[in-house]
């Protein structure tokens, strides 16, 4: 891999991931083994102005004994210093994550239900509450590792990797900002699609899966980037390809099935089932990882409702690599997702203003889980259903059927 693309990568995260203003602080999160992003991620953003770039890097074996060693009620413990860091975050100022784990199979002996329930609650409840209030740019990116490629390919063909992400994200078009500005143009006219279609729910049918998801009512389709209440744009998945919606919490109703593994952190989750009466989920199936799953839905009360449903055809780069990246930031780009636990309520207006039990009463769930899996494909039919029960295509063999 060279200099010049990992330079080309870190000016894009910077200037269009959380496009970074002059006189921001930029926080960046990664892992011991994602210092050559890091580094140059750093160093693109002072040179768009960052007024001070402060890294935290994390070992996944420490977190490995983390999740051994410690007590049940330290599972999900916040401790003061990462709320005091994750307040200075949210004030306005810029967060990168880098994905991509350096060892898959870490955690494969670790288990599966406890994993599923560790996260630091009371940080994840702010964060989510900043994302929904717009209060911070932000944005998630993959640094390919010898442990991915390993996964993906059965080899630790770290090229071909990067010659994937360089796709999916844009990085082989003259100008990968620009690139990156019409694709969000042209995900917005999606929304504005669906939008006017003032649809009453969403039908989901293939193999294993016949699934109805309510809607709110007014509530907006949203893709692309989105803007800060500050104004400034950036793209908080890197790469995004989805247009999404957040659904009422309480009329969920079928059975679903994953299309593709699902990582969590250290666990892969196969063949995944889910089925929801009023919304709840009543029942978990998978071949492999299941209790990582019900490790998840029992964070708290509203985790096992979906909070998320989102849009993807066969016109993604991500899809159009034909890989699974075994990464959920990529594999949700490559087709339709659902997400179970908070809600992503950006087109829904006044939301700042709500407490959490009158957003619930709007419909949006709120919950410290939020996970992405996926459920599109060729063989899955979407289609929207309209409050007199007209329905409508939407997605037939992985093709937007709206014009």
């Amino acid at each position: 891999m060279s200099d010049t693309r990992l330079e080309r990568y870190a000016e894009l995260i910077v200037r269009a991931g959380v496009n970074v203003q002059p006189g921001q602080t930029v926080f960046v999160d990664g892992q011991l083994e994602h210092a050559p992003l890091v580094r140059a991620l750093t160093r693109a953003a002072y040179g768009a102005g960052a007024r001070l770039v402060d890294v935290r890097y994390g070992d996944g074996h420490v977190r490995k004994a983390f999740l051994q060693n410690v007590a049940d009620d330290v599972l999900q413990e916040s401790t003061p210093w990462l709320l005091a860091r994750f307040d200075v975050v949210f004030d306005g100022n810029c967060y990168i994550a880098i994905a991509g784990e350096p060892e898959p199979d870490l955690l494969s002996d670790v288990d599966p239900e406890r994993l599923g329930r560790a996260r630091p609650v009371e940080a994840v409840k702010r964060q989510l509450k900043a994302v929904n209030d717009r209060a911070f740019s932000w944005t998630i990116a993959v640094y390919p590792t010898e442990g991915q490629a390993r996964e993906m390919f059965g080899e630790p063909d770290v090229e071909r990797l990067w010659d994937a992400v360089s796709y999916a994200m844009r990085l082989d078009e003259p100008d990968p900002v620009a690139a990156w500005h019409a694709h969000h143009e042209r995900l917005r006219r999606r929304c504005t699609q669906l939008d006017e279609l003032e649809l009453d729910a969403l039908r989901f049918a293939g193999p294993g899966t016949d699934l109805t998801i309510g809607l709110i009512p007014g509530s907006r389709w949203i893709g692309g980037g989105s803007e800060t209440r500050d104004g400034i744009l950036a793209f908080p998945n890197m790469p995004t390809e989805e247009v999404f919606n957040t659904p009422d919490w309480r009329r969920t109703e079928g059975t679903v099935r994953s299309t593709r593994p699902l990582a969590l952190g250290g666990t892969v989750v196969r063949d995944l089932e889910l089925r929801f009466e009023s919304g709840l989920v009543v029942d978990v199936q998978a071949s492999t990882g299941a209790d990582a799953v019900r490790g998840q839905l029992a964070v708290d009360e509203y985790a096992n409702r979906l909070g998320e449903v989102a849009l993807v055809d066969g016109t993604s780069r991500v899809g159009e690599t034909g890989l699974t990246f075994f990464d959920t930031l990529y594999d949700e780009n490559a087709t339709c997702h659902i997400a179970y636990g908070t809600g992503v309520p950006f087109g829904i207006d006044g939301i700042e203003e709500l407490s959490p039990d009158e957003q619930r009463e709007r419909g949006i769930n709120v919950s410290a889980m939020h996970t992405d899996f996926m459920i599109g494909g060729p063989e899955v039919a979407v289609d929207g259903i309209k409050a007199d029960g007209t329905t409508i295509a939407i997605i037939r063999e992985d093709t937007w059927q709206l014009t």
